[in-house]
């Protein structure tokens, strides 16, 4: 089924993630799944005529021996002492000669299929010439059977896999639109890499589920069915001892497969720590050499490496007994037929007052053998049902989260704003009783430039996440031009507020594409425009292919001042109404710093700024100058009038900027 033990490992390396609300979770599959219902419609029943195919090969197998081959089954044991006083139960298997009207269902099916063009079934008495005629003429039936379940299993999978990857397309574009709905709140308080499982890991235990697993799954419990329920109906004593082995094989499966994934999950542990050997080990190089430490950590990590190898072999130890363990219990289940269907036939065709022909005991070899094999194939995939039941548990949950911050039901459309900013007793939290801003009150004039300065953790941050509505204020209002921001829709308000911040996100994309990111309609000339004004020009036309050039990842290749100065760039382009800047300075060089100041300066004019100030020319030439500590205003007012006052920006001035007054 898996191919190798190799195949089988790496199922039971997957951890079985069970559901908690399993009827929920069906119920979202099913509205997903309902727009293909045709498709689904389609997979079962053609789960069902394959299943057919597989539980009726044994049938004709059958056949082959009680109508071909033997077709009086006392006459190969006739020489056996004691057969002459039990001939009398002997009863002929071969129902493809029965009367059509005698037969019903698949048999009567096969018949027809059989006998079609008027061939007559050879009598027990026939020649060994129409023998042959009539065994090509079955083994013909069965190789069409066999074929044709071949290919409707190959379109159940396809089709199955059609429809879930249809299912999983919608699935990860509700993900990607509820991820850019969701506020920052949510972000802060969700790790990144949680949230990317869901999109990823999750999302491929239930493509792994829908493209084999769950058809894997349901095919074998069907198969399980359909050959006990045939078995039971051919012959009731034989098929009780027949199955007799089932259980043991369902509890061996289950017992090595649970202490496998046991093994499984301490390798995972193991193998966690050997990564953070190597990661550590590797990042403190120059430590490591510098105090001659490299023979202690080369021990250190034989003794995580070998735990790993230990946990390794322990695991592999389960899958590799698995599958001997099942083969053993399987040819124990055949012996077992054989053994009675032997007994049997020489007993007199009898076995609990029914009659057994040496076809029978040939289709119950097959039959055990067909029932055998889904057993394995169920206990082992129904693992990947589950963890494609969680990772759908864990997407719906995401897509259930409300945005903390979003639309009013009376929103209307931000006019053109003109730039006058208020806030009016505002507080604001992260978390509930936590106080970030407390009573905070002040305004803004159209044009003004409205230098932060402060503490870290002072709520410098926290002001500008308000403008835009990246979060809500708890008590109090933020007015622009006189309109409450909560009462305006997010994207008219945050098309009009332009954000530059320390750390510039560039995507991987070219040059131009970054800088036309703010306004996708912008011509090639503006956005040259734009590079001009933030003074980078100079540095893109030295790129390998000037503006068309492909950034890395977050702008590798550039320098901290170079991504700035593009994001610089992609603001103007923007041409906002209110900007929102956070300088960041101290890590670029001097002419670079220079240049940013210059962009900076070209930036402001005409806006209302918003600019946390790390520089103290930018201080000097604000309007006013908001001073907070501990989440609260405690001075306000121009650079030299505070400075005037010796209070708390005295002090700031003093510890923090009076180096570079010096400088200058």
């Amino acid at each position: 089924m898996f191919g190798s033990s190799e195949g089988l490992r790496r199922v039971m390396e997957s951890e079985a993630n069970k559901p908690k609300n399993l009827g929920n979770t069906l119920a979202r599959f099913g509205q997903y799944f309902s727009k293909f219902w045709y498709a689904l419609i389609l997979v079962a029943f053609l789960v069902l005529i394959s299943t057919w195919t597989q539980v009726t090969t044994p049938e004709l197998t059958g056949q082959a021996v009680d109508c071909f081959l033997s077709p009086d089954t006392n006459s190969a044991f006739a020489d056996f002492p004691g057969v002459e006083e039990l001939t009398g139960n002997a009863k002929s298997g071969c129902w493809l000669a029965s009367p059509a009207e005698e037969l019903s269902g698949t048999r009567a099916l096969l018949q027809k299929a059989f006998t079609l063009g008027g061939y007559q079934v050879p009598t027990a008495n026939a020649s060994t010439e129409e023998r042959m005629g009539g065994l090509g003429r079955l083994v013909a039936l069965a190789v069409a059977l066999y074929v044709g379940g071949a290919l409707v299993t190959g379109l159940t999978f396809f089709t199955m896999s059609w429809s879930g990857q249809q299912v999983l397309r919608n699935m990860r574009e509700d993900l990607f639109r509820q991820m850019h709905r969701l506020s920052l709140g949510y972000y802060a308080e969700h790790e990144a890499g949680d949230l990317m499982s869901r999109i990823t890991n999750d999302a491929t235990a239930i493509e792994q589920a829908f493209g084999f697993a769950l058809v894997n799954v349901l095919s074998g419990v069907v198969l399980l069915v359909w050959t006990a329920y045939n078995m039971l109906t051919s012959s009731l004593p034989f098929a009780l001892l027949s199955l007799a082995i089932a259980p043991v094989m369902m509890l061996t499966t289950l017992w090595f497969s649970n202490q496998a994934r046991k093994a499984f999950r301490k390798t995972r542990a193991e193998m966690g720590s050997v990564n953070a050997e190597l990661q550590e080990s590797m990042s403190a190089v120059r430590e490591v050499q510098a105090f001659n430490r490299a023979d202690e950590n080369i021990e250190n990590f034989k003794k995580t490496n070998a735990a790993n190898r230990d946990a390794n072999v322990q695991a592999v130890a389960y899958t590799a007994a698995l599958n001997p363990a099942l083969e053993a219990l399987g040819y124990l289940s055949l012996a077992i037929v054989a053994g009675v269907g032997g007994w049997s036939l020489i007993r007199g065709n009898n076995l609990g007052g029914e009659a057994v022909t040496l076809g029978l005991v040939v289709t119950f070899l097959a039959y055990v053998q067909r029932f055998n094999q889904p057993i394995q194939q169920i206990a082992v995939l129904w693992t990947n049902v589950q963890n494609a039941i969680a990772g759908g548990e864990r997407i719906f949950a995401l897509l259930d989260e409300t945005p903390g911050v979003q639309n009013r039901p009376d929103a209307s459309a931000m006019p053109a704003i003109q730039g006058q900013v208020v806030f009016e007793h505002v507080s604001a939290e992260y978390k509930t009783g936590q106080a970030v801003l407390r009573d905070v009150s002040f305004s803004a004039e159209p044009g003004q430039t409205i230098a932060i300065v402060g503490p870290t953790g002072a709520g410098k941050t926290t002001i500008i996440n308000l403008l835009p509505r990246f979060y809500d204020v708890t008590a109090g209002s933020v007015l622009i031009d006189g309109k409450d921001v909560r009462n305006v829709t997010l994207k008219s308000l945050r098309e009009q507020i332009g954000i530059v911040l320390q750390d510039s996100f560039l995507f991987s994309a070219t040059v131009m594409e970054n800088i036309r990111f703010g306004r996708p309609s912008a011509s090639d000339e503006e956005v040259l425009a734009a590079a001009k004004l933030a003074h980078a020009d100079a540095f893109i036309e030295r790129l390998p292919q000037g503006y068309q050039t492909i950034l890395g990842e977050r702008g590798s290749g550039l320098s901290q001042g170079q991504r700035q100065l593009l994001s610089i760039a992609r603001a103007a382009l923007a041409n906002p109404r209110i900007l929102i800047l956070d300088e960041a300075t101290s890590s670029v060089d001097t002419r670079t710093e220079r240049l940013i100041q210059q962009a900076f300066e070209k930036l402001l004019e005409g806006r209302t700024s918003f600019v946390i100030a790390h520089r103290l020319s930018t201080i000097r030439n604000a309007d006013q100058v908001l001073v907070l500590k501990k989440g609260e205003i405690v001075e306000r007012g121009t650079h030299d009038s505070l400075l005037a006052k010796q209070g708390e920006y005295y002090d700031l001035y003093m510890s923090q900027f009076r180096r570079q007054s010096e400088a200058e």
